[in-house]
């Protein structure tokens, strides 16, 4: 009879497990594609990659401009069905990178603004702000982070970073009480999915903003080995 019982709550807690591993959606939250001007890489191609990679979304965030990504809206139609496309940008702010999200910053005419007026103009028009690679170094914004009010998350898994870079950004995350999100940083293909986003609850279009500013998400990394691109 015991053993009975152990089988049977085996088996429902791997039926838990399954239910809990189907709720979570893997998203990679920073992606490059040609129109970023700086790699060969076809949207659609990064697309691919992420359905095959088994991701439920990728977000596109190309350099400088959210208008950059306005092709990708094509294939959202094509690809709606397998996957989700998001949009944001990959902002170069004066003391450096963040991505922004819910916000077309083209419009908001403030290229290469402090990053304090970034976060504040962008949460005033709904949007979020995530400092990118806060530890790398290059286009970084560092310690910084400490200081400014109104960060959705930082970014601690990046794809593009070396091991200690993401170490350090995580745990500022953790000592400042902010998630922290995960991203390839890919400016190729086949780094799709390096790291990426999980969710704990089902991200659609719609939601996909608040579910950012409510922080119920986590950064992966698959990585074995780290390495460090200067984008």
């Amino acid at each position: 009879m015991q053993d009975r019982f152990s089988s049977l709550f085996s088996g429902s807690r791997a039926v838990i497990s399954d239910i809990v591993n189907y709720m979570l959606m893997k998203i990679d939250l920073h992606v490059h594609s040609a129109n970023s001007g700086d790699n060969p890489t076809d949207p659609e191609e990064a697309i691919i990659a992420a359905i095959e990679r088994g991701l439920d979304g990728i977000a596109f965030t190309e350099h400088y401009f959210y208008g950059a990504s306005e092709g990708v809206e094509i294939l959202r139609e094509k690809y709606g069905d397998e996957i989700m496309i998001l949009r944001g940008v990959e902002f170069s702010a004066d003391e450096g990178h963040c991505l922004v999200f819910g916000v077309d910053t083209d419009g908001l005419s403030i290229k290469y603004a402090p990053v304090a007026d970034l976060v504040r103009i962008v949460t005033e028009h709904g949007g979020v702000v995530i400092p990118s690679h806060p530890y790398r170094g290059l286009n970084s914004i560092g310690d910084r982070v400490k200081d400014l009010e109104g960060l959705c998350a930082l970014e601690g898994y990046n794809g593009c970073n070396m091991h200690p870079f993401n170490t350090k950004a995580i745990d500022t995350a953790r000592a400042l009480s902010l998630p922290f999100t995960g991203g390839s940083d890919a400016h190729a293909a086949g780094e799709i999915g390096s790291c990426y986003t999980e969710f704990r609850d089902r991200v659609t279009y719609d939601n996909f903003i608040g579910l950012l500013k409510e922080g119920r998400y986590t950064g992966i990394e698959t990585r074995k080995i780290s390495r460090m691109w200067l984008f």
